[in-house]
């Protein structure tokens, strides 16, 4: 029985196309369909229902000596309303999960894990825990609305003076349209744009309110499939595709928030420094004919080099692309593929991460 999201009856009344995801029934899509609102995101601004997202708080003396272990990335030297990326590794180094963890203040965090991860990123947070701390998952309290796109700050302001001024910042004790809220710059498109956390209670009366701020605009509703075409085009790693338990965060290419000079974490005799690295996530371009999709054999002169992770048309750049995880051997930008599409063959090219970057 999946669950629903405070906002579930609001999707039906916008006609969106609900279908099972992560446990919860989401929208997909709404009339519009997910080009235009892949579009409206890049070029105005797209509202999202992420309320099936996890938050799990951490609170006490001991809090960051518990992320330190946890998680790869260092958080010691994090400001008040800062947020950082990082992995979770197990201890073979394969990816538990990938979350953000936000500073309220000192010995308080939130992390905020993937909505299909959140039972498993918390039992493993407690099964792990040591000293003195407390890890909380307040998930089932918490709505989350995400704002994206170049219009979105200028949505926003019309509601609110807390609005955070850098990107991967969060004003804990905000006020939007005068509800309680934690307002936070950070997004999954690629696009600026806030994430909004409140109680449930004021999820419907958010939603509304957003709506008719955004509406001189162009702001629209988007669904679970623009989401995942814009995250992919802004080559953003996807859990349980670019990463799962077996492929860990370097390989994933995500050495940015993996800090080998700390003392120690979960994992980390396992991961792979520059030398020992067999294999690592690259960008595909459909250079041939067709779609590339997940779980596609990746060749180069007829021998498997590797398998692509995620792979879709881009709506904003107009052609197809997929990411994958490739023998180190065939990284290279440049370097020519031949993907397995449904048996017959698609011509690629190895090209850089990302393959859309917004341009301020």
């Amino acid at each position: 029985m999946e669950l629903k999201t405070p906002l579930y009856e609001m999707h039906l009344k916008l006609h969106g196309k609900m279908v099972p995801f992560a446990g919860y029934l989401l929208p997909i899509q709404y009339e519009e369909g997910i080009i235009k609102e892949h579009m409206a995101v890049r070029t105005r601004a797209g509202i999202f229902d992420v309320s099936h997202m996890g938050e799990i708080r951490c609170r006490g003396k001991d809090a960051l000596r518990n992320l330190q272990q946890l998680l790869t990335n260092d958080f010691t030297d994090m400001a008040n309303g800062q947020a950082r990326y990082s992995p979770m590794c197990n201890e073979q180094g394969g990816t538990v999960d990938d979350l953000i963890v936000y500073k309220e203040k000192e010995e308080e965090y939130l992390i905020v894990v993937n909505a299909s991860n959140k039972e498993k990123d918390y039992r493993w947070m407690l099964e792990h825990k040591f000293g003195e701390v407390v890890f909380e998952d307040i998930s089932d309290k918490i709505s989350q609305i995400a704002l994206q796109g170049p219009k979105s700050q200028e949505i926003l302001i019309k509601l609110s003076t807390d609005i955070p001024e850098k990107y991967y910042h969060a004003v804990f004790d905000g006020m939007v349209a005068g509800i309680p809220c934690m307002i936070s710059r950070t997004g999954y498109t690629g696009e600026d744009g806030f994430e909004l956390y409140f109680d449930n209670t004021y999820a419907i009366t958010m939603w509304e309110t957003l709506m008719e701020a955004g509406k001189e605009y162009g702001l629209i509703p988007c669904g679970l499939g623009a989401r995942d075409t814009l995250r992919l085009e802004a080559g953003m790693p996807l859990y349980g595709h670019e990463m799962n338990d077996e492929i860990n965060p370097v390989e994933a290419g995500l050495s940015f928030a993996v800090k080998m000079q700390k003392e120690d974490f979960i994992g980390k005799n396992h991961l792979p420094d520059k030398d020992s690295l067999m294999r690592k996530r690259v960008g595909l371009r459909v250079t041939g004919r067709g779609i590339i999709r997940e779980q596609e054999d990746v060749l180069v002169d007829g021998k498997k080099v590797g398998f692509t992770t995620s792979g879709t048309h881009c709506p904003y750049l107009g052609y197809p692309v997929a990411m994958a995880i490739l023998n180190k051997e065939y990284i290279k930008v440049g370097t020519k593929v031949t993907v397995i599409v449904r048996g017959r063959e698609v011509e690629a090219e190895v090209v850089p991460l990302p393959f859309y970057k917004r341009t301020k």
